[in-house]
């Protein structure tokens, strides 16, 4: 398909990812997509050919991504709000990329899409509990990063989703890694986790996981992704380390590294 081409306005930016690969419309202000769902289609182990539904798409930054990577991918995405849901099916159209947007409150999705079953089930899921904190007071953004749903409801859809021996992909903050496994204990195996940390010598704050149904395998720690060369931040200049360039710029795969 080609891409067609919306002019930026007062309240939208066009922004590259994967080194203009992916471009993205997305609100001037509010939550905007940033690195965590670019590493998150990095991780993602899809094939041509499989089926993809990422719950929480936003503007659609991980499908789009994880789409410029895999050609020939079934994508669906699930968003609450109405105008990023808008925005994310106006992208996908952008960038030429088959992505159905389904505008729907994960605990009250369609008929039709509580049917089907995906090889892949994707989330970006608010890192931060609604009980927790202040709200911020920009609603889009307050909904991306806290939210009304729980966490463990978030895992609880995703896995009713997942098509036998399919899996699960996820980006979150690394307190929230016990609720995480709490949620998926039993359900799904072969769980892999990759903590993700700022620099060399600093404690990891982020961690991708990926699990399986029916995966049999043992619990595993994936090596640490490393984000920035260095042990301090040195001025303006680009720091990623050469893995999260490749990543970043050129839509590289991110193995677990076992």
């Amino acid at each position: 398909m080609q891409r067609l081409i919306w002019a930026v306005t007062d309240d939208l930016t066009s922004d590259d990812f994967l080194g203009g690969k992916v471009r993205a419309f997305q609100p001037r202000k509010g939550y905007r997509a940033g690195v965590d769902p670019v590493l998150l289609a990095a991780f993602t182990r899809a094939k041509s050919g499989q089926s993809v539904l990422e719950l929480g798409c936003g503007v659609g930054v991980a499908s789009l991504c994880l789409a410029a990577r895999v050609p020939e991918l079934a994508l669906t995405g699930v968003e609450i709000q109405g105008s990023y849901a808008d925005l994310a099916s106006r992208n996908a159209a952008a960038n030429g990329a088959a992505f159905e947007v389904v505008t729907a409150d994960l605990r009250a999705l369609p008929a039709d899409l509580r049917q089907r079953r995906f090889d892949h089930v994707i989330m970006n899921p608010p890192y931060f509990d609604r009980a927790v904190g202040t709200a911020s007071d920009d609603a889009g953004r307050d909904t991306a990063l806290r939210g009304a749903t729980p966490l463990k409801d978030w895992l609880d859809i995703g896995i009713r989703r997942i098509a036998p021996k399919g899996y699960l992909s996820l980006i979150q903050r690394m307190e929230r890694l016990p609720e995480v496994l709490r949620g998926i204990e039993g359900r799904l195996g072969s769980i892999i986790v990759k903590p993700v940390a700022g620099r060399v010598g600093r404690a990891p704050e982020r961690f991708l996981l990926q699990a399986r149904q029916e995966g049999r395998a043992a619990f595993r720690m994936a090596p640490m992704l490393i984000m920035h060369d260095g042990a301090t931040h040195q001025g303006d200049q680009e720091s990623y380390t050469p893995q999260v360039q490749a990543i970043l710029r050129n839509g590289a795969e991110l193995p677990t590294g076992l």
